[in-house]
């Protein structure tokens, strides 16, 4: 089924649109744009840059994805946004390509930004992530799979949200979250585990309580992050989440909060 572009929208001749497109009133599709099959392009929205999306997406009124970089460092090129499958792209959404030219944003699959949503250069966004109205991140940040970006949370550039960790509202995170983790505040601080989403996505008793210890275990016991790690390696009870938190820990050049 090809694309239907409404006669109003404006579709430079270079774009791809693949089958079962759709480009309401008033849209605009950029010349290095590639659509995936299936994506709706709603009225007054505009993709631009060398940005590649994939299929089954939406792209709500006045939605700015592909916008150039903020970044003073961008000295010419095309830089790229590459976005995976099933992501809603709410109004006023703002999504920037990278800032130099061999590199690009990336967006993964079933990912929900709400309105006015900001995702800045260079970010990484993993899988099944909600960034809420306002939220916004800074050039360079990465959010692992399951996270969640409350109301009005500002990320600091190159932080980390571990998966399934939260940021809430109106909170400023200048340093690495911890996976399963919720944090708050300015800054934001770690509160307790994450447990609404750990029980959402079905995490068992036991892996709740493991989870527990570790927060207890880097939090409440007064070590510091490498006394928290070593601690880690030396307790059997940890097994199941060792390897990944010593991955988070040591790819860190922010700190934790």
């Amino acid at each position: 089924m090809s694309a239907t572009i409404h006669p109003t929208a404006i579709v430079e001749r270079e774009a791809k649109l693949g089958d079962g497109v759709v480009v309401d009133a008033y849209a605009y599709i950029g010349r290095l744009v590639s659509l995936g099959n299936g994506t709706h392009v709603c009225h007054h929205s505009t993709i631009d840059g060398r940005t590649q999306i994939g299929d089954n997406n939406v792209i709500h009124p006045y939605a700015y994805v592909g916008a150039p970089t903020h970044d003073l460092k961008y000295v010419g090129g095309e830089p790229g946004l590459r976005i995976g499958n099933c992501n809603v792209f709410r109004e006023y959404c703002t999504t920037h390509v990278a800032t130099n030219a061999e590199n690009e944003t990336i967006i993964g699959d079933n990912n929900v930004f709400l309105a006015y949503a900001h995702v800045a250069h260079d970010c990484v966004v993993g899988n099944h992530v909600i960034m809420s109205s306002q939220a916004a991140l800074g050039g360079h940040v990465t959010l692992c799979d399951f996270t969640n970006i409350g109301w009005g949370t500002g990320i600091h550039q190159f932080c980390r949200v571990g998966k399934y960790a939260m940021v809430g509202a109106s909170s400023k995170a200048t340093q690495d979250i911890l996976p399963y983790m919720l944090a708050n505040g300015i800054p934001a601080r770690v509160r307790s585990p994450n447990f609404v989403n750990l029980q959402r996505h079905s995490f068992s008793e036991k892996q709740i309580s493991q989870i527990k210890t570790i927060f207890k275990t880097f939090y409440l016991k007064g070590l510091n992050h490498t006394q928290a790690m070593e601690e880690m390696v030396s307790e059997d009870i940890f097994q199941e989440f060792r390897s990944e938190f010593l991955s988070f820990v040591g790819g860190s050049t922010r700190g934790f909060a």
